[in-house]
């Protein structure tokens, strides 16, 4: 499978609840720039999993929106918080599909990555805010996955 990773887009400082920040205008934009960049790529993840919270659930719902495919599914797991360990394990539920996305949080993003790379320092990897990576998983365990690509959202923004 590949496992396309994406971070939630900017958004906004603080408010009431981290659960309930929304994106700003740029994240809303980082978003969509992405979800172009995939268009324009013709990358269409089979299905979405996406962490509850409005953040990453409004980034995948931009996704979701420009791609016209793939199906949404918000997932607990992938809450702020998510171990490396969690996601290992619920992972495998998908590989039946050829490609998935996950939309999600740091440190959660680099430290599943650094996971699946075999990095033993969980913070060899930054995931930027709207970036992409994508790794080719056959197994889920340490050391299983191959790094395509990663792009930060400056390399995935739409030039105006």
């Amino acid at each position: 499978m590949l496992l396309y990773i994406l971070r939630h887009a900017e958004a906004e400082a603080s408010i009431i609840s981290d659960y309930e920040r929304r994106l700003t205008l740029h994240g809303h934009e980082q978003a969509k720039s992405v979800a172009h960049f995939c268009w324009e790529h013709r990358i269409f993840p089979e299905i979405i999993l996406t962490s509850p919270v409005v953040r990453a659930k409004q980034t995948a719902e931009e996704v979701v929106a420009v791609l016209k495919k793939g199906e949404l599914i918000k997932v607990p797991w992938m809450a702020c918080g998510m171990s490396p360990e969690a996601a290992l394990k619920e992972l495998p539920a998908y590989k039946k599909f050829k490609s998935v996305m996950i939309v999600g949080h740091e440190p959660d993003l680099s430290c599943l990555i650094a996971t699946l790379l075999g990095l033993k320092n969980a913070f060899s990897f930054e995931v930027k805010k709207g970036s992409l990576t994508v790794i080719e998983v056959k197994e889920f365990f340490f050391g299983a996955g191959i790094l395509k690509w990663s792009l930060p959202p400056e390399l995935l923004e739409v030039q105006k």
